[in-house]
């Protein structure tokens, strides 16, 4: 979303979840997405973006992304318990990556089976989130403008398109679908060219 919002060019390529090399012995630790240069590599989505990206979309101060990051991460708690056992089924995912994958999460969440046992629950959980951002989009994150906010928001928020039985409300869907008209992104970019 970021790249694409700051029109800066880029090349994509899919490494399969169970690859450890790849990141490994490009950073260091196991962790996407990672930004290859000539010079070096880096990954963490947010200080890619910053480091790229600085001068082309609008930064929040210190304090706004201390908000938003722990507006994501409680927001992602459920996101995630939701999304996971569908995640496996997306097209990034062959059966040796899938099982990987599966075994690696359920060590953290549990069975994907009791997950999707419990799905109600999460969504119980989300709602009253999920209210209490819909009054903060004017159209976007506390702004009539896009910014890194609104990019890291909808990153997390977008996982919910995946589980069949979520539906989002009218606003915050119509807020998903203007980030991704202003940023062109698209999902599964990598398998449809």
């Amino acid at each position: 979303m970021a790249f694409d919002f700051a029109q800066i060019p880029y090349q994509s390529i899919v490494v399969p979840y169970n690859d450890e090399k790849t990141p490994l012995d490009l950073c260091g630790v196991k962790m996407l997405p990672i930004v290859k240069t000539e010079k070096d590599a880096m990954n963490e989505s947010l200080d890619i973006i910053q480091h790229y990206c600085n001068n082309k979309i609008d930064q929040p101060s210190a304090e706004r992304l201390a908000e938003v990051t722990a507006l994501t991460d409680k927001l992602g708690k459920s996101i995630h318990n939701l999304a996971m056992p569908y995640f496996i089924w997306t097209p990034e995912f062959d059966d040796d990556s899938r099982k990987y994958f599966q075994d690696k999460k359920e060590k953290k969440r549990g069975p994907f089976k009791e997950l999707m046992k419990k799905k109600d629950e999460f969504v119980l959980e989300l709602t009253p989130q999920l209210e209490i951002l819909e009054k903060d989009l004017t159209p976007f994150y506390k702004s009539s403008n896009l910014a890194l906010e609104d990019i890291m928001i909808a990153a997390h928020l977008w996982a919910l398109f995946i589980v069949p039985e979520f539906q989002f409300s009218p606003k915050i869907y119509q807020y998903l679908m203007d980030v991704k008209k202003i940023t062109g992104f698209e999902y599964h970019k990598d398998y449809m060219e």
